[in-house]
């Protein structure tokens, strides 16, 4: 298993387009892809789950991936938060 800590930098957190965005992205690696924020694991490949965690700009999370391709997940999920899942910055 892989983790890094990642700040959310969107302007609107995770709310439903980034949320989508983050789930289409994390269901095309095979592991297991989950993210804890305020003690609450939630399922990255979960557009509700994202959701439920109600996780706002300039909020820090914890991705966690594990499985066959686990690194690459963490990768390309890291980077695409950091990039600001296809939204614009302020």
């Amino acid at each position: 298993m892989v983790s890094q800590k990642v700040v959310i930098k969107n302007p609107t957190g995770l709310h439903l387009r980034p949320a989508g965005t983050l789930c289409k992205e994390a269901m095309q690696f095979e592991s297991h892809i989950t993210f804890v924020f305020n003690e609450a694991t939630a399922n990255a490949k979960s557009v509700l789950s994202v959701l439920g965690a109600c996780v706002k700009s300039g909020d820090e999370i914890e991705l966690c991936c594990e499985g066959p391709d686990e690194k690459e997940a963490l990768e390309k999920l890291v980077k695409l938060i950091e990039d600001g899942l296809g939204e614009k910055g302020n």
